[in-house]
């Protein structure tokens, strides 16, 4: 048997892909973090199958979950919130499973970026005006950054930014961040993206932190800074759709 690691996307039950579904259409145990997944997404489970909380466990406490059920022949899916490329604990996770000798892969899901993205219809890369992403976090009372990746030092390069796990953090990133984009820099905030419960917050970076507040918004949200997210923002025409491209005259 694999392990399958299982990206469940922003939230929505039919935001996963068909992959994710089918795996989890046959799972007969399934290891997910409550926090962030909903009763929706863990309805694509059999009837019967056996659902693992991890809101409460370590590391160790999940790998010996998965390690125990794999032993037993049982079909193992352990979903992660949006996509496990990116802090989803997949690297520890994984480590742990080859230890044990535990087969495991890996399905995508839509990133919460993405969602955040096509909530506010918006292109993150405009010609012309930014043409690079940077996926980043803070760091208060949690995993050190590594030296050299300070947020003034992405600031810097006038990429869009995307700042996950920060939302605690706004007041004091936004004052940051005016220093190097100015207090009008647009930002969006995206909360719960493709949910009941989502919330889509629009402003610049001298008003969000107080717009965070008054929605009293502590996770689940992302953080979009740059100028790809200005209301109306023109940039230039694609290379890839111009006219003397795509139809070349000939001789």
């Amino acid at each position: 048997m694999t392990v399958h690691f299982v990206g469940a996307g922003p939230g929505a039950a039919d935001l996963l892909t068909l992959r994710a579904v089918a795996l989890l259409n046959r799972a007969d145990v399934c290891v997910y973090a409550g926090t962030y997944i909903n009763d929706a997404v863990l309805a694509h489970c059999p009837e019967g199958a056996r659902l693992v909380d991890t809101q409460h466990l370590d590391l160790d406490q999940i790998t010996a979950a998965v390690v125990d059920a794999h032993a037993a022949g049982l079909e193992v899916v352990r979903l992660c919130s949006g996509d496990p490329s990116i802090y989803s604990a997949l690297h520890e996770q994984a480590r742990r499973l080859d230890a044990h000798g535990v087969p495991w892969d890996v399905t995508p899901g839509v990133p919460a970026y993405a969602a955040a993205a096509a909530l506010l219809g918006a292109e993150l890369t405009v010609p012309e005006v930014v043409q690079s992403v940077v996926l980043t976090r803070t760091q208060a009372r949690s995993t050190a950054m590594p030296s050299g990746e300070a947020l003034a030092g992405f600031a810097a390069t006038g990429a869009t930014l995307v700042l996950h796990l920060a939302i605690r953090h706004a007041r004091t990133l936004m004052v940051e961040l005016a220093v190097t984009h100015g207090a009008d820099c647009p930002v969006a905030v995206v909360a719960d993206a493709s949910q009941p419960t989502e919330v889509v917050l629009r402003g610049t970076l001298g008003d969000m932190a107080d717009q965070v507040e008054a929605a009293g918004l502590r996770q689940a949200a992302v953080i979009l800074v740059g100028k790809a997210l200005a209301p109306g923002v023109r940039g230039a025409e694609s290379h890839l759709y111009d006219p003397k491209r795509v139809r070349p005259t000939t001789s």
